[in-house]
This record gives C-alpha cells, structure tokens and sequence, in this order.
C-alpha cells in the first residue's frame, strides 16, 4: 500500500494506528518467514546427514560435535538423535506455518479494511 506523503496528516488518528499496525504486522510476517526458511534448512541438513549416515557401515566411526568439541560416538545413537531433532524441527515447522497463515490471513484483512476507510481520502 502506498501512500502520499502528506496524507498521513490528513487522515484520522484512529487510522494512522491502523496504519502502524499493519506495518508491524508486516514486519512480525518477515520475521516469521525468516524463522520457517531456517527451520527448513536445518531439517534438509538433518535429512542430508541421516543420508549420509545410512551409507556407512554399522561398526564405521562417528565423531559429532558437542559445544566446541569432537566426540566419538556409535552410529546408531547419532542416526536416533539425528532422526529426534529432524522430528522435532517438523513439529517446529508446522507451528511456524500455522503462525504465517493466520498473520497472512490478519494483515490481508487489515489491508483490505484500510485501503476501503482510506478511499474517500486518496480520491479513489
């Protein structure tokens, strides 16, 4: 939505709120966006080294990193916590997407509401 810069002083305070808002609203859908495109790449990280893992064989050794450091640890064990952390990053994902849908469906609102109280004042 793009406004004049000298409507802002024209309209109502009630709507200048309404206008803040919406912008809000919009930076809350980028950070929420931002937040499910990381969650997305942690799980295909996760995907990728459960892929990985499948090709060694049952007796190869495995170091995983812990803080800042290598231990060693047996296959079976990381694929478990690897399949764990994939299983929850999915859970963690479809709560992130349920939070964008329902923002998207809010500032959809917000702007279709706005822009129909903001006609009479842009001469639409």
């Amino acid at each position: 939505m793009i406004l004049e810069v000298g409507l802002l002083t024209e309209i109502s305070p009630e709507l200048q709120e309404q206008l803040r808002e919406l912008q809000s609203g919009q930076q809350q859908l980028q950070a929420i966006v931002s937040q499910r495109m990381q969650a997305d790449l942690m799980v295909k990280e996760t995907e990728r080294t459960l892929k990985v893992l499948e090709k060694l064989p049952a007796d190869e050794k495995i170091y995983k990193a812990v803080g800042r450091i290598l231990i060693s640890s047996d296959k079976k064990s990381v694929e478990s916590e690897l399949s764990e952390s994939k299983e929850t990053l999915g859970v963690r994902m479809k709560s992130i997407e349920r939070q964008e849908a329902k923002l998207k469906e809010k500032l959809s609102d917000m702007q279709k509401t706005l822009e129909a109280e903001l006609k009479p004042h842009t001469g639409g």
